[in-house]
């Protein structure tokens, strides 16, 4: 099992990693392809690609010939309101089978955070009819793998099984949708492993603490501030009713998505599910999720950690920017690209300016989260070379903003952008978990089917203007929180060089400036001065250091976590 955070390091694409606190649409298919699709070597994708982009950087003439994303994609919905997406796949007789609840961390009670993740273990006690562990036993039985994962707007249950086995994958997860079995002996052994497993990866790593504070200084009002896996003390909290409470309200099939992919017919999917998820009663209404939402900010922020497992130095700046569900018509594409531009990949800005040409950083770039029912985070993150600090990489990023915000991008630049996002996009359709992953998280984010299949055209006619737009309204500057992550100090070397520093200093103005009566005390009695520090004067205190002095993902104040079996 697995959580993701809201906000990750590495483009949008952590999802398709949903990674623990991971840490984290519409996101961009390009983005989920980006980090994990294979390209297939010879394939004519790319080719075709560089044939429909290049004609303009706008590209409104051929953007009809693009093809729609998931153009076979087919979706219905049972009698109890459950949603149902179909996505054939006939080239090997397996299917993946996904289970996506419309619920997260961010729509957990106040004072029970972590409720959603530690729901998402619970779930794979039992239930009556396959009681303590057998669903796990089952899927491992006819060689099939498992996992689940929570993020901050939904939960997800899956199975990647031979197709011959898919009616007893829904048999099963529709049961534990509507029969589980909780016992208090359960409860508590699982609850210390949640613990355990927020003091693995978070309370032991500093970079996912520096990511927390982060998103707790960014996010004010708004729940995506609070960790995906909760805080510590709430956690130690959560109760077996809270978990049964939070199971009634919000696992009923009128608030989830029953997607299968693989080798599989609309009408076999359809009729399997009416005979299971249909025959689940809808037991509650959880409504439309209104989450309060963010006031202005209208100041820059810092948060500093220091950390005895830090040997590098880390840098992030933070910027809250509308997701792909709330962004106004091409200003989200506007922002995948100025990401793209800025900061993907070695040919990015960053990486050309920062790594290749001044060689201040060992590592550089940005990434635009995309994904969510709110607004979500535009990041850029940098790692100095040794020899050179924060205060360099910092103002090597200041400079590239100021840059695209005076110059825009060119020509150039938003072809290859494109180009290769939108083969990126198609080449993820290679994947059926890649596939089943792009739809869940879509439409628990906000969105639906028909914004997935135009986003490739949507995405084609964003313009210069449209990305410079975007650069000028959320990257001015105001409302961001940097992060630094530096080594401890020695807090014996830093008092060490405070106490002897200003002590010479003032014993030699001691000596500058003798005092009448002292002169000629020494000069009668040629016994030397005393070298003491001025009576009534404090003793110098430490000079703390706000930055290194000198030169860490979706892993930059992004944790991942892999999965972990309950």
């Amino acid at each position: 099992m697995a959580f993701s955070s809201a906000v990750s390091r590495f483009t949008l694409p952590a999802l398709l990693a949903t990674s623990a606190l991971c840490a984290f649409a519409l996101a961009s298919p390009a983005a989920y392809a980006h980090s994990s699709a294979s390209v297939p070597s010879g394939h004519g994708m790319q080719a075709k690609m560089a044939g429909l982009v290049q004609k303009s950087a706008g590209a409104s003439d051929s953007a009809a010939a693009l093809p729609e994303f998931g153009a076979n994609f087919s979706q219905f919905e049972l009698d109890n309101g459950m949603q149902v997406v179909v996505i054939p796949d006939h080239r090997a007789p397996v299917v993946t089978h996904m289970v996506w609840y419309k619920v997260g961390a961010a729509d957990e009670g106040a004072g029970k955070s972590g409720i959603a993740h530690f729901l998402e273990h619970l779930m794979f006690k039992g239930t009556k009819n396959h009681p303590d562990g057998e669903f796990s036993r089952l899927v491992a039985s006819v060689g099939g793998q498992e996992n689940a994962f929570t993020s901050q707007d939904y939960t997800a249950y899956y199975q990647r099984v031979a197709k011959e086995h898919l009616p007893l994958m829904m048999e099963m997860e529709s049961d534990r949708m509507a029969n589980l079995v909780l016992r208090e002996d359960q409860v508590a052994p699982e609850l210390k492993v949640v613990q355990e497993e927020r003091l693995s990866r978070i309370d032991n790593n500093p970079s996912a603490q520096l990511g927390q504070a982060v998103s707790a200084a960014l996010y004010r009002n708004n729940p995506y501030g609070i960790p995906v896996i909760g805080w510590k003390h709430e956690i130690e909290g959560l109760t077996l009713q809270d978990a049964i409470d939070f199971y009634n309200l919000y696992y009923t099939p009128n608030n989830a998505i029953l997607i299968v992919a693989g080798d599989v017919k609309e009408a076999d999917v359809r009729k399997l599910a009416e005979e299971t998820y249909g025959k689940i009663a809808r037991r509650a209404e959880p409504g439309e999720r209104m989450r309060p939402s963010e006031p202005p900010l209208l100041t820059s922020q810092s948060v500093t950690l220091r950390h005895e497992r830090v040997r590098t130095p880390t840098i992030s700046r933070s910027y809250l920017v509308p997701s792909y569900s709330q962004a106004k018509k091409g200003e989200a594409e506007a922002l995948d690209l100025l990401a793209y531009i800025l900061g993907s990949g070695t040919n990015s800005r960053l990486y050309q300016s920062l790594v290749v040409k001044d060689k201040i950083a060992t590592s550089a770039g940005a990434y635009y989260q995309s994904s969510g029912l709110d607004n979500v985070v535009f990041a850029f993150y940098g790692r100095p070379v040794p020899g050179k600090t924060l205060d360099d990489v910092e103002a090597a990023i200041d400079a590239e903003i100021a840059k695209i915000l005076a110059d825009g991008v060119t020509d150039e630049e938003i072809t290859r952008a494109k180009r290769s996002m939108l083969a990126d996009a198609f080449y993820s359709q290679d994947s059926q978990e890649s596939l089943a992953r792009i739809v869940g998280t879509t439409l628990t984010s906000g969105a639906n089917l028909e914004d997935l299949r135009s986003w490739p055209q949507e995405l084609n006619s964003a313009t210069k203007d449209d990305i410079l737009q975007a650069a000028k309204t959320y990257l001015d500057g105001k409302g961001s929180v940097t992060g630094y992550l530096l080594p401890k100090v020695e807090a014996k070397t830093v008092q060490a060089k405070a106490d002897t520093k200003p002590a010479a200093k003032n014993m030699e103005q001691s000596k500058a400036k003798p005092h009448a009566k002292e002169v000629k005390k020494a000069k009668s009695s040629s016994i030397p001065l005393p070298q003491a520090r001025p009576v009534g004067l404090p003793k110098p205190k430490p000079q703390a250091q706000l930055k290194p002095q000198a030169k860490q993902s979706s892993s930059v104040i992004t944790t991942s976590i892999s999965p972990k079996t309950s």
